[in-house]
């Protein structure tokens, strides 16, 4: 897959948590916005939603760059199989987490890798369950005033203050939970000729 030269590697997303955790990668990458439509589709599954949209912003961003890898990835909150995405307002938020609360959710965190010009498309995704604590309408206001998360699915911010929101975490792709899941990311770009260590 590899060429004398390599690919330049593109994030398919704004999102400023899904570029903090690629950095850890230490790959020199850019950024693009992908120009999708997040609207899920009737009677779409979490899963499927996640999976589509992961696609979608790849394949969106490799028509843009066919010569470069690209990534996109998404992550859609599964609460009894009703899809919960980002809140966008505060009174959203504060529905979203007393549904949630004394619950477990399942993170559908989706990510695909897409080469236009070489073929290369993979995707995958990690599941992340969490159960989250019998929450106080006191401790989700708090929550909330105190981090705004409300750019996140499910508004939970499990980096920051969103952790005490929670009873457990069970994954294994520990990086899934805050929007990128490293391990699978690493595992496909190394297919698709990038190399993390050194030559592949």
């Amino acid at each position: 897959m590899q060429d004398s030269a390599p690919r330049k590697l593109i994030l398919g997303s704004t999102s400023a948590y899904r570029r903090e955790l690629l950095q850890r990668l230490r790959v020199p990458f850019g950024v693009a916005a992908p120009d999708v439509d997040e609207t899920p589709l009737p009677h779409e599954t979490p899963l499927a939603l996640a999976r589509r949209l992961a696609l979608a912003k790849a394949r969106a961003v490799a028509q843009q760059y066919p010569d470069c890898v690209v990534i996109g990835s998404d992550q859609v909150a599964d609460l009894d199989g009703e899809p919960l995405g980002k809140p966008g307002t505060h009174e959203r938020a504060v529905a979203q987490l007393q549904k949630m609360r004394g619950k477990t959710v399942v993170f559908q965190t989706a990510v695909a890798v897409v080469c236009q010009a070489s073929g290369f498309q993979q995707e995958d995704v990690a599941p992340v369950r969490v159960v989250f604590r019998d929450l106080s309408d006191a401790e989700i206001e708090n929550y909330l005033r105190a981090e705004t998360p409300y750019d996140c699915a499910g508004s939970a911010k499990s980096e920051g203050l969103g952790i005490a929101l929670l009873e457990s975490i069970d994954n294994d792709d520990p990086s899934a939970l805050v929007g990128l899941p490293l391990i699978r990311t690493s595992r496909m770009l190394r297919a698709a000729g990038i190399a993390l260590l050194g030559p592949v």
